[in-house]
């Protein structure tokens, strides 16, 4: 049985889903914030995990609202919802926080911290970032797709903390991928290299990885992203080698052909988009560096359209 120490994941999607589920039924005191029918069926029947690669878990009883405030003050708290939820979740999980707490997102973007310590302070925030395919595959039940449930973390100033060695020994005892970061700000660049490079391309071009990466002008656009996105980093003092996109082409050749991303997904549903944070923020951080980013600048006019879900033209 694990330390029980008290987190809060606020969203329970994909991702808060599967680390939650795996923590609580590990012996952590684990409570979700959600909503609508995913907050229904948890209420109702707990949580379901469908993985192909561990099969399934239940947990029958989860602690689960839509009201922060009923929860209180906990050890841990993940945000995993979408990067425009950010500054609302922020405000709405104060109740949450004591001087004691470390507040954590599990977003994608690289701003998303900042918006962080502006409301709790430096001290309250470590940084995170996670890697997992999984969806709502209907509510109450999250499906898990492969293998992959890595979670790397770390303080902003490099040292290996009490608070981040127990969050450590809680998910690797929870059969969890845990690793702490001595350059967090760089780990959370190189995922947000491949997730800004896989979403333009896979969301723009309406395909899965297979066909992009296989076709001469697709995968020349691909790998600009990737380039892009790099120099903009290093423009902002990020630790990535000049090479790294390069060096990270290959990593989308062993991905499956069916890979997409949860934009692709998006666009497709005709859900609202997190383009703004992704090749959006890119172009923004590029004009503020003097970094040129005509491809990511592209992926945000081409899906302007669509950023903010259906409109007039989807009718």
């Amino acid at each position: 049985m694990l330390d029980p120490m008290k987190i809060a994941f606020v969203g329970a999607g994909g991702v808060g889903g599967v680390f939650g589920a795996r923590l609580a039924h590990a012996g952590c005191d684990v409570s979700f914030v959600a909503r609508g029918a995913h907050l229904a069926a948890m209420q109702a029947g707990g949580l379901r995990l469908e993985s192909d690669a561990y099969g399934p878990l239940h947990v029958p009883r989860v602690t689960v609202t839509d009201d922060p405030a009923t929860i209180g003050l906990v050890d841990y708290v993940f945000l995993a919802v979408k990067l425009w939820d950010t500054e609302a979740v922020a405000a709405a999980i104060a109740p949450l926080v004591g001087p004691a707490t470390c507040v954590m997102s599990l977003q994608n973007g690289v701003m998303k911290d900042d918006i962080l310590r502006d409301r709790f302070g430096s001290g309250s925030v470590m940084g995170a970032v996670v890697y997992v395919a999984s969806h709502i595959a209907r509510p109450g039940v999250v499906a898990q797709t492969g293998p992959m449930q890595r979670f790397v973390f770390g303080e902003h100033d490099g040292r290996r903390s009490p608070r981040a060695e127990r969050l450590l020994e809680a998910l690797v005892g929870a059969g969890l991928q845990g690793e702490i970061s001595d350059d967090i700000r760089r780990t959370i660049w190189e995922k947000y290299v491949f997730v800004v490079a896989l979403s333009g391309a896979t969301a723009t071009m309406r395909s899965t990885i297979g066909p992009i990466r296989a076709h001469p002008q697709a995968r020349a656009f691909l790998l600009e992203l990737l380039h892009e996105t790099v120099a903009v980093g290093r423009a902002h003092g990020v630790r990535l080698p000049e090479n790294f996109a390069d060096e990270r082409l290959p990593f989308f050749d062993a991905l499956p052909a069916a890979a997409t991303s949860s934009m692709h997904h998006d666009v497709e549903k005709g859900n609202r988009l997190e383009v703004s944070w992704l090749s959006g923020g890119v172009a923004q951080l590029g004009r503020a560096a003097g970094v040129p980013t005509p491809a990511n600048r592209v992926v945000w006019d081409i899906l302007a359209l669509h950023a903010e879900g259906p409109g007039p033209l989807d009718k």
